[in-house]
């Protein structure tokens, strides 16, 4: 008698239209990219609408300072109220009184003639209010796909489309202000964050999340959470801070080397080829990343992408000419979005379900908070200093971080037992 033998079972896919077909994940996606449109925008169009209404580009400097600082410093704070309250409730106040700030400081710069100090006022209001839809996001991710493996490529793709967007949106500002004056690439970043955030606390993934920490399931033994403090006692979130404030102050000094450098060269003009091939090599990691199944766990592979970086802007420090400089800037990209992306994996890993949004912003702050410092250091150093010691200087956080993060990850990995295997023997990643 003929024996039919079962169907082998169809191994999971991991591709990125998987992620994609997740159930309610594209909606979700689309509307949270639409609203951080508007962080690639604002920028720009802020600080080009201020010097237009000022006459002064100090005062566009103090304004974007202001509001850039504001943003991010009281990221953490709001993901704290969309952990506790959940985005349904916590996102539209922000999203609101943002983007009705932003409209009043459109209207204020459309014409010259306002005061300064009142374009600060604004620009701080409307910082504190920014809506954090990058963490909310990720947080979504770690609901709309549970599989660790897949939830890798959810996140690569997510830092890689938000790497497009901070490279598309100067661009549409360039648009803008070719048709009509800056303070309307303002207003337009204004309706980009109340459709995106409307549209994303709307979509059927936001609709079945469930707010604060009672309604999560209950939480892994080694992870923490809580308040700030606990939150970050966790080795594992402090990991991922420090990393991605390494990563903020290389690409912060990072930035302002290569236009030191081309100017060194008398090749102003390729600043923005070295700028184009760092975003470009950070996509194309990112991508590569995401698409190769790694065996190693994020807190042992988060050290070497680290170093990676960090041994990339040592190499680029001895470039001839700019030609080389370009090509060793996109390899140094090549690392950068595999970092954040396995820094922002360790947070959403080492914390309850309940702070997934805090930790992520955490993640987010450190490198913004890195950046910043990052230029503002390297300002000093870089017409004291040759190039090749101001890029080792720069490459410096990254190192040190890839040998104390690497330290504490081999230290846990003696501390804590084996990973148990996943139900198909497969070991987790």
């Amino acid at each position: 008698m003929l024996r039919l033998s079962p169907a082998p079972s169809r191994a999971p896919s991991y591709s990125y239209a998987a992620v994609l077909r997740a159930p309610h994940a594209a909606p979700a996606f689309g509307a949270a990219l639409v609203g951080r449109l508007s962080y690639g925008m604002i920028s720009l169009s802020l600080m080009l609408a201020v010097k237009d209404a000022t006459g002064s580009f100090t005062a566009a400097g103090v304004v974007m300072a202001l509001f850039g600082a504001t943003s991010v410093l009281l990221s953490p704070a709001r993901a704290a109220l969309v952990d506790r309250y959940g985005p349904r409730r916590a996102l539209p106040p922000m999203a609101g009184a943002y983007a009705v700030l932003l409209a009043v400081l459109a209207y204020a710069t459309w014409r010259p003639g306002v005061s300064s100090p009142l374009l600060g006022v604004l620009a701080v209001t409307a910082g504190a209010c920014t809506p954090p839809l990058g963490p909310v996001m990720r947080t979504l991710w770690s609901r709309l796909v549970p599989d660790r493996e897949l939830l890798r490529r959810a996140y690569s793709l997510d830092g890689v489309a938000e790497e497009l967007l901070f490279v598309t949106g100067p661009l549409l500002v360039g648009v803008v202000i070719r048709h009509s004056v800056p303070a309307a690439g303002v207003a337009i970043s204004a309706a980009l964050v109340l459709v995106g955030t409307g549209a994303l606390v709307s979509s059927p993934a936001v609709r079945g999340a469930a707010p604060g920490p009672a309604a999560q399931p209950a939480a892994a033994p080694d992870r923490v959470g809580g308040g700030r403090r606990a939150l970050l006692k966790g080795a594992g979130l402090r990991h991922a801070v420090l990393a991605a404030a390494a990563v903020g102050l290389c690409l912060g000094a990072l930035d302002l080397l290569v236009v030191a450098f081309a100017e060194q060269h008398h090749r102003g003009g390729s600043v923005a080829w070295a700028l184009a091939a760092l975003s470009a090599g950070s996509a194309v990691g990112g991508l590569a990343y995401g698409a190769v199944p790694w065996r190693a766990p994020n807190r042992m592979r988060l050290p070497v992408l680290v170093a990676g970086l960090g041994t990339a802007l040592v190499v680029a420090g001895l470039s001839p000419g700019v030609p080389v400089l370009v090509a060793v800037v996109a390899v140094a990209g090549v690392f950068v979005a595999p970092a954040l992306t396995t820094a922002y994996l360790l947070a959403d890993e080492s914390v309850d379900p309940g702070a997934r949004t805090r930790a992520g912003a955490w993640v987010n702050t450190a490198i913004n908070a890195g950046s910043a410092l990052g230029s503002a250091t390297m300002g000093l150093l870089v017409d004291r200093l040759p190039p090749p010691a101001c890029f080792a200087i720069a490459s410096a956080p990254a190192l040190v971080c890839a040998a104390v993060v690497a330290r504490g990850a081999s230290f846990c990995g003696r501390a804590e037992p084996a990973p148990a295997p996943d139900a198909d023997g497969a070991s987790p990643v």
